[in-house]
């Protein structure tokens, strides 16, 4: 075969059954495995099955299972030390020596002639045994050899080997049967249990060996649990306790299905080899059902309906049969239900409670699985078996009793998995922290902050900055138990606690005695002057003019000007107050001395007569505030933006907002914008369209609008999610999540965000595309070994762009999971995301599939292709299914130019500029036009290079 031919047919794999290169081999001799096993079932079980119910009869079917019950129970105590003890390939390969001797005996005793009933219920027992075990080897092995995202993928396409086993065994049976006899089809058995074990060996060298240490550690928590029983292990997880009843119920209904079946069967049938061919022929046909249903609707559904839907389809499909028996009791309504539960169980059923249990650390599945394959499917066989017994040969019910109990039954498992949907996206919760690591001692810290005792150890022990934290945490609560010890703080030497406990002291009200508030008027602090009159004020003086008799014209002036700011606040509604005590010319005066050539100097007086004028509402005297914004002090900067909020004029507005680019007045400046209320929002986006802010202004934009818990809040939040800057939208979306867990009466439009999801994964795509594109040029160029001057910086301006959209990449991908946060529990979320950004591979694969099992369909399609892209290793890349396009370098320049916010179009244009692509001059001369000044400039500086080396 040529190479073309190859990669056709490898194409072709990948494209019809998802396998992807490195996949495809093992996925292969996993199947094969699988294959061999399911074949040796079909050709043991009805050959074991004819001999039990020609000799015995289908009434000793109940003691049959109530036997592979008890010692089935018993033989899964000394598994499972085994499976803790001894290494997964030693105890597969062992148990498939033991089956095969055992046919091999099986062989001897037939042809002996001596096979009495008490060898026909051991081997009863055994096949039953051999096909519980045999199965829970092989998932446990897959399950160690593939990881949670692999095993979506390739748990339908390997699945499908154990149907193809079942129909070949099927026909096999009929083939050797007929022409040989029975003990012949036993020891052809026995040799493909044998071809098992190179099969086990190579998957184990190919894979699992090439497991490192941290990988291993990861896949297999050892340290905890692995001396636990396993029953303990099961009852401990609510996960896989819901998974085991599931299994449970499932074994239960099949049995009472194979019990109805096999005995109407016999009724209908009574020669003996047609009764074997009517078996065959039905078994064969449901596996090849089963077999179309692996290959082509497994992965499918998986994908689509995710693993808790379609565990549904099973129980769900066989209560409606049920009923359906009910209504029409003949032959072909129970193969019908037969049929439904042979085809659905060994493909769809299977592939997705394999993949329920993915998410449990790989030693507590291994044991856990041994328990709920062997032991419960054992318990819920001799459960059957006894209620079969009891109902059908002591109490000789109908076949109609016994349809209503499956129709019960298959109820109760169907509630079940609705049980375990919530669970199994806990399991992938605590799997993700697992890896992850979380520490959660500051969320015990501030649990235990919220204490008393706590509270009072910090009053007395901690730094000023972790009392002044307590206080504002208290502040909102009358907590009367906390009154001396905040009483007591007053005497505390920091200045900034003392402010802190005033204003916390207006919780207590007149409990605080106004000796030791007038106390703090000897502070050298002008602001606790201030708060101690203020406070003295509301709570000490029952007549306002007894206090300011007092403290208007005190003979320290600090008190003076504290009072006379105390005068201003309660002045702007009580304008005959501000008469009586002549506030207009008392500022008049201050604003005078203060004027003089060394009154700047003066920062304190300076920011006191600030908020004395803004609170005093005279707006004659503003200007002294207007010149104060630009003040070289930004003690006096800072004071004079607190005092333009408090006026809460408009035209103070355009002015707050360039404070919100410079780091030093940011934080005040915001504070000073929210100070305007709700209608602030409106206005700085409608000073937008009017002015075009810069664009390290609108970025804060959003912080501002989401302070306020309003509904047209979310609206214009929402609107700027159509923002071309990624960071606009990024800031929009956190606005939004804490909009969503503080107010829960606010209405998000879902359809809206899912929108928005959808066009933040077009703009992540693109980016990935443009990032390809530019790496791809970088490499060109480095191969052509370019290295002169004219190169260099070109060089440069390409990685110069490239880092910005990487930056912008990651930004996108934060803003998806943020809005996702609005749709979905932002816990999740924030677990998904931490997931797929942690160095640990199993966490990223963990959270991949989290994801997939939690997103719908529509959004899922978008988002995981991308995040899969985004978190893969760069040698792994080619085996991801996005499509990345390398887009030609003028393609993609046009592109940023047209669709990406001011920042890139400064670096394209940069860009642009030192390749001299005059071709492009057209797009740049639209530039010229733009709102932004710098790219208006940097355009039309290209434009003239453009000119000159014309």
């Amino acid at each position: 075969m040529n190479n073309h031919s190859y990669i056709l047919i490898r194409a072709l794999i990948n494209k019809t059954f998802g396998l992807r290169d490195g996949e495809i081999r093992i996925s292969f001799l996993m199947q094969l495995y699988i294959f061999l096993i399911i074949t040796v079932l079909l050709i043991v079980k009805p050959t074991v099955n004819a001999l039990f119910l020609s000799k015995l009869g289908a009434e000793h079917l109940p003691l049959g299972y109530i036997l592979v019950a008890v010692i089935a129970t018993c033989i899964t105590y000394f598994y499972n030390r085994a499976v803790v003890r001894f290494s997964l390939n030693k105890v597969i390969t062992t148990t498939l020596i033991f089956f095969s001797l055992g046919f091999i005996s099986l062989y001897l005793i037939m042809n002996s002639g001596n096979l009495g009933e008490y060898y026909l219920y051991i081997y009863y027992v055994g096949v039953a045994l051999f096909a519980v075990i045999a199965t829970s080897q092989f998932w446990m092995l897959a399950n160690l050899v593939f990881n949670a995202r692999e095993a979506k993928r390739l748990f339908g396409f390997i699945g499908a080997g154990a149907i193809a086993g079942g129909i070949f065994g099927g026909y096999l049976t009929s083939i050797i049967v007929s022409r040989y006899s029975n003990g012949d089809a036993i020891l052809l058995a026995s040799f493909f249990i044998l071809c098992c074990i190179p099969v086990i060996q190579q998957i184990w060298h190919w894979r699992v060996k090439k497991l490192n240490e941290f990988t291993k550690k990861q896949r297999i928590q050892v340290e905890t649990s692995s001396h636990e029983s396993a029953f303990k292990i099961v009852l401990k997880s609510k996960h896989l306790s819901y998974l085991a009843l599931i299994t449970g119920l499932g074994v239960i209904v099949a049995k009472i299905v194979d019990f109805q079946f096999s005995d109407l069967a016999q009724k209908s049938i009574t020669d003996p080899d047609k009764l074997a061919s009517f078996f065959g022929f039905w078994f064969s046909t449901f596996n090849v059902i089963a077999l179309g249903t692996q290959l082509f609707l497994t992965n499918k559904l998986l994908s689509r309906l995710g693993v808790s839907s379609s565990l549904l389809i099973l129980p769900l499909g066989i209560a409606l049969g049920s009923l359906l028996l009910i209504a029409i009791p003949e032959l072909w309504v129970l193969i019908l239900i037969k049929g439904i539960d042979g085809s659905f169980k060994q493909s769809l059923n299977k592939a997705a409670t394999e993949l329920s249990i993915m998410p449990i650390p790989f030693q507590i599945k291994n044991q856990a699985k041994s328990f709920i394959d062997v032991a419960v499917d054992s318990m819920a066989t001799g459960f059957a078996g006894l209620m079969l017994f009891i109902m059908v040969r002591k109490l000789k019910l109908e076949s109609f009793h016994l349809t209503l109990l499956v129709v019960f039954f298959s109820i109760l498992w169907i509630i079940l998995i609705y049980k375990l949907r919530e669970t199994y996206f806990n399991s992938f919760r605590l799997n993700i922290q697992r890896n992850l690591n979380y520490d959660h001692h500051e969320e015990k810290k501030h649990n235990k902050a919220s204490t008393l005792a706590y509270a009072r150890k910090v009053f007395i022990s901690a730094t000023p900055k972790e009392i002044i934290d307590l206080l504002g945490r208290l502040s909102p609560y009358k907590i009367s138990a906390l009154r001396p010890e905040i009483i007591q703080l007053l005497k505390h030497p920091s200045n900034k606690i003392k402010k802190a406990v005033i204003r916390q002291l207006h919780h207590f009200k007149s409990d605080v005695s106004k000796e030791k508030i007038e106390a703090l008027l000897n502070e050298p602090d002008p602001e606790v002057i201030y708060y101690a009159l203020e406070y003295l004020l509301d709570f000490s003086y029952k007549s306002k003019t007894a206090f300011f008799d007092q403290f208007l014209n005190h003979h320290d002036p600090r008190i003076a000007r504290a009072a006379l700011l105390c005068l201003a606040q309660e002045t702007s509604q009580n304008k005959k107050l501000a008469k009586k005590y002549h506030l207009e010319s008392r500022i008049s005066n201050w604003v005078q001395e203060l004027s003089a050539p060394d009154g700047f100097s003066n920062k304190v007086e300076v920011a006191e007569l600030l908020e004395t004028i803004a609170y005093s509402g005279i707006q004659k005297y503003y200007p002294f505030i207007n010149v104060h914004l630009y003040n070289k002090s930004k003690y006096i900067v800072k004071r004079a933006i607190k005092a333009a909020a408090i006026t809460l004029e408009k035209d103070y507005i355009p002015l707050l907002t360039p404070f919100l680019k410079e780091k030093a007045f940011r934080n005040q400046a915001i504070k000073a914008l929210k100070t305007y209320g709700p209608d602030i929002s409106t206005r700085l986006l409608h000073i937008d369209d009017e002015i075009n802010l810069d664009d390290e202004i609108k970025r804060f934009i959003p912080k501002i609008i989401g302070a306020f818990e309003t509904q047209n809040s979310v609206k214009m939040l929402s609107r700027l999610l159509k923002n071309e800057d990624v960071y606009i939208r990024l800031e929009a979306s956190k606005a939004l999540v804490k909009l969503k867990s503080k107010n829960e009466n606010l209405i998000f439009n879902r359809r809206s965000f899912k929108k928005s999801i959808i066009r933040e994964c077009e703009f992540a795509k693109e980016t990935l595309d443009v990032l390809s594109s530019i790496i791809y040029v970088l490499k060109s160029q480095a191969i052509q070994h370019q290295e002169d001057d004219d190169q260099f910086e070109i060089k440069i301006a390409q990685e110069s762009l490239k880092d910005l959209l990487e930056k912008q990449l990651d930004q996108s991908f934060l803003c998806i999971f943020k809005l996702l946060s609005i749709l979905y529990e932002e816990a999740d979320m924030n677990v998904s995301y931490s997931g797929i950004l942690s160095e640990t591979k199993e966490a990223r694969i963990n959270a991949l599939e989290f994801l997939d099992n939690l997103l719908q369909s529509q959004l899922s399609n978008r988002i995981l292709p991308l995040v899969e892209y985004y978190i893969v290793e760069e040698q792994e890349l080619k085996h991801v299914p996005l499509k990345i396009n390398i887009v030609p370098e003028m393609a993609y320049l046009k592109l940023l130019l047209k669709k990406r916010d001011n920042r890139v179009k400064l670096e394209v244009l940069h860009l642009i500029k030192v390749l001299n692509l005059s071709t492009l001059s057209s797009e740049v001369s639209d530039m010229q036009k733009h709102t932004n000044r710098a790219i208006r400039i940097y355009a039309t500086e290209t434009m003239k290079q453009f000119a000159n080396s014309a």
